[in-house]
C-alpha cells in the first residue's frame, strides 16, 4: 500500500495565532523579550528545543522554557490554529485513491493529536506521529524512521509533504520521495535548495504531483 506523510504546522495548519504568544511567554519566563512575529516566522515547524536554543542562547534553561511553551500552547494556542486552505479536499482525494495518510509532526504526540482534533483532521488520517516530551523523535529523520518502522511501509512507495527543509532532508535520509509545500512558512528558496522531488504551489497541486511520483492513475 502507498502512503503519504503530511507535515502539520505550516503544511496542513497555520499555528501563528497560538504559536507566537506561547513562544513569547516561554521567552518572558527566561527574562527575554520576544522579537516581533515577522522576526519569528522562521520558528514555525521547527523543533521547539532548537528554536529556544537559538533565541535564548548558551546557558539558558531550555527544559523549563520548553515546559512553559507547551503549557501555554495547550491552554489556548491549540484552539487558535487555523486549517490551511484546501487541505481537507486534498486529504479526501488521497483517501479516494486508497493511499494511507499519516500526520508527522515534531510537536509531542499529545500536542499534535490535540491540534489535529481541533482542526477536524484526526478522523481523516490513519495515525498521527509526533515526538516525545523528552525530545526523542523531535527531528524529522528519526521521526520518519520511526513512522516507517511502525507502519511497515516501503519508503519507495511513500511521499513526504512538508514546507521546511528539515522535512525534505529527513525524508531523503529515509529514502522517501518528497514534495515541498510552497504555501508554508519557508522562503521559496529554502525548498528549492533542499531539492524536493516536486514543488506544489497549493494543496490542489499535491495530488497530481504525488500521483506522478507514485505511479497512481487519477480519474
Amino acid at each position: 500500500m502507498q502512503a503519504i506523510f503530511l507535515d502539520l504546522d505550516g503544511t496542513l495548519a497555520d499555528p501563528s495565532d497560538g504559536w507566537f504568544p506561547a513562544l513569547g511567554l516561554a521567552l518572558k519566563s527566561q527574562g527575554v523579550d520576544a522579537p516581533s512575529r515577522a522576526e519569528l516566522g522562521w520558528t514555525i515547524g521547527l523543533p521547539i528545543f532548537e528554536v529556544l536554543e537559538v533565541l535564548l542562547g548558551p546557558g539558558a534553561d531550555i527544559g523549563d522554557a520548553v515546559t512553559d511553551f507547551y503549557a501555554a500552547y495547550m491552554v489556548g494556542g491549540v484552539s487558535d490554529v487555523l486549517l490551511q486552505d484546501d487541505v481537507g479536499e486534498m486529504i479526501d482525494l488521497f483517501r479516494d485513491l486508497e493511499v494511507a495518510i499519516y500526520i508527522t509532526s515534531v510537536l509531542p504526540t499529545p500536542v499534535a493529536e490535540r491540534q489535529a482534533e481541533a482542526l477536524g483532521l484526526d478522523v481523516h488520517v490513519d495515525r498521527i506521529f509526533g515526538s516525545e516530551i523528552s525530545g526523542e523523535n523531535s527531528d524529522k529523520t528519526s521521526l520518519y524512521a520511526f513512522a516507517l518502522n511502525e507502519t511497515g511501509h516501503d519508503p519507495a512507495r511513500c511521499i513526504v509533504l512538508g514546507d521546511r527543509r528539515h522535512d525534505i532532508d529527513g525524508a531523503r535520509n529515509n529514502d522517501i520521495p518528497t514534495i515541498g509545500a510552497l504555501w508554508g512558512f519557508a522562503e521559496p528558496e529554502e525548498l528549492h535548495m533542499a531539492e524536493a522531488d516536486g514543488l506544489a504551489g497549493s494543496p490542489e497541486d499535491v495530488v497530481e504531483i504525488a500521483a506522478d511520483l507514485m505511479g497512481l492513475e487519477l480519474e
